[in-house]
């Protein structure tokens, strides 16, 4: 079994980690298919180095048909070919690992692709099979089986079930996905589907990797006992607070994540995770236990608007939640699944970003600039806290969403399940833009898998490079400042204006957030890094000042 290059007695690097999220088919094409891979993935490992980050944390990259986005995997334990191989994924493991910085992986446990040979092995055996164990297969109601075992939905589209055709060509039994068709869901438990995943996990810890982000976290165990209870959405809000939702967020998925912690912690430095778990925030710590997966994401800031009120809450909250698992939260304002932050600030209150997204991306209602404003006021307001930092690749570039991107190119099963009524989450997932010009702005030598706008051009890495005010460069200046910074997972809170938030941590390191629109005044210390300029020696409104008493 393999150590990590790192030293074991950095077990707790990652509690105040910054994670760079790399979507890998839109991040750095190496080919020329207009898709990017794990070789463009390594070539730019100078340029996250620069940046500053502690690790990279890759959306999966296994063989699939990407019905979801690579969220429909084929096989677990190997490298999409239209990505590169497993030599690649090595070499890039050792990139990474040569510059100090840590690579996550994506693991989506709560179901697989359709393609993956257990389905197909499942599709083509009997009812009541080994196979079909490993899945949840029902027989349908109605006078002969035509009708869906349940109304349950699918997070995309009306019914969570899809019913098979048997050998002979007659109907057969149905399955069940959460998702899209194409994701059928495991059946957790089949102590065969448990035993395959501690293989998985044992097979990329092995090769280098560092940790884990779970999809889905909370949907693996599932009580499918009759009868079966109406379910009229999948919305948090519904979820008990007692273990007892028949799909979400059941006590013993505990169990499985306990035996992952124990594969975890036999590797020198141990594994780490983090949880995408949309529960209840007061059922949040038993994910980030030190017995369990770690540590879970806190998406309350993604959703949260622009107001100091809710941003002070939230941290209070979730520092709280963070003191009773024994982890460190986790903060994060972008990643694949929703609108960019930079978006989202600079559009009225309120807004339905699904229906603003079926508009225009130049439209008069989004304010660019004071979009843009707030979100590098929010990003160093994230850097000064205790915890850890989830970026979005992109976010660096001060990038937003691509809001018009026509329907024959969207890819998202949200647009195509859902009536074409929602765009869906494509708009935040258009490769990046490295050059000012060419065919795909330095993406690859081709076109892109996703279209991407002209004014990308004066959001690309080569023009930010040139800019001393850039997204790029402050970014930069904050990961280099939070290093040398650091202290204890501790802050305190300093009285301020009703729209500032100001807090400072314990080695005199200040965070002063104006929400306001007037400017305010500094406390009495070193300006070490702002936003904006200052204006007449006060910080202006929508931005942030690091000061050093």
């Amino acid at each position: 079994m393999s150590d990590s290059v790192f030293l074991a007695g950095d077990e707790n690097w990652w509690r105040q980690a910054v994670v760079y999220q790399v979507y890998p088919r839109s991040f750095k094409d190496s080919n020329g298919d207009g898709l990017g891979d794990i070789k463009g993935i390594t070539s730019k490992a100078d340029y996250i180095a620069e940046l500053g980050v502690d690790a990279i944390w890759l959306s999966p990259f296994y063989p699939s048909a990407l019905a979801d986005g690579g969220y429909d995997v084929a096989d677990y334990r190997d490298v999409d070919p239209k990505l590169g191989s497993l030599a690649d994924f090595d070499e890039m493991i050792k990139a990474y690992h040569d510059r100090g910085i840590r690579v996550f992986a994506d693991v989506v446990p709560n179901h697989s692709s359709d393609l993956h040979v257990w389905f197909q092995e499942a599709l083509q055996s009997e009812p009541g099979s080994a196979a079909r164990d490993r899945y949840i297969f029902r027989d349908g109601k109605g006078e002969s089986g035509e009708l869906p075992p349940n109304d349950w939905p699918s997070h995309f589209g009306p019914t969570s079930w899809t019913r098979t055709t048997n050998a002979d060509g007659t109907p057969g039994q149905w399955y069940l996905h959460l998702f899209a068709p194409e994701q059928p869901d495991f059946n957790w438990d089949n102590e065969e589907v448990i035993e395959d995943f501690k293989k998985t996990m044992r097979f990329w810890s092995d090769r280098g990797v560092d940790g884990f982000r779970i999809d889905v976290a909370h949907a693996l165990k599932k009580d499918m006992s009759e009868p079966y209870p109406h379910i009229e959405n999948y919305d948090v809000k519904h979820i008990p607070l007692d273990g007892s939702h028949h799909l979400f967020d059941r006590d013993d998925v505990m169990e499985i994540y306990k035996g992952w912690r124990e594969i975890f912690n036999s590797y020198n430095p141990p594994r780490v995770a983090v949880a995408e778990a949309w529960v209840p925030a007061e059922r949040r710590p038993r994910y980030a236990s030190m017995e369990t997966l770690g540590q879970a994401f806190n998406f309350d800031l993604l959703a949260a608007p622009w107001s100091a009120k809710k941003f002070k809450k939230s941290i209070e909250f979730n520092l709280d939640l963070s003191e009773k698992s024994g982890s460190s939260s986790t903060w994060v304002l972008s990643n694949h699944d929703v609108v960019r932050h930079a978006t989202r600030y600079g559009l009225p209150k309120k807004t339905d970003y699904e229906k603003w997204v079926m508009t225009d991306g130049n439209s008069p209602e989004l304010d660019r600039e004071l979009g843009q404003s707030r979100a590098r006021a929010a990003t160093m307001l994230l850097l000064a806290l205790p915890g850890s930092t989830y970026m979005y690749q992109g976010e660096e570039l001060g990038l937003f969403e691509v809001a018009d991107l026509p329907g024959q190119v969207l890819q998202d099963p949200i647009w195509l399940r859902d009536g074409m009524t929602r765009k869906g989450r494509d708009g935040c997932r258009v490769p990046l833009p490295w050059e000012t010009t060419g065919s795909s702005f330095g993406f690859g030598t081709g076109a892109a898998h996703l279209p991407q706008p002209t004014w990308f051009a004066g959001f690309s890495v080569e023009f930010e490079e040139k800019q001393e005010d850039s997204t790029l460069k402050l970014y930069r200046a904050a990961l280099k400042l939070r290093k040398e910074l650091l202290t204890s997972e501790t802050l305190e809170w300093v009285p301020s204006k009703r729209k500032v938030v100001h807090f400072k941590r314990d080695n005199g390191w200040h965070n002063i957030t104006n929400f306001g629109k007037k400017p305010v005044a500094l406390p009495v210390g070193t300006v070490l890094l702002t936003s904006a300029p200052l204006v007449e020696g006060k910080l202006p409104g929508n931005s942030t000042a690091w000061i050093k008493e």
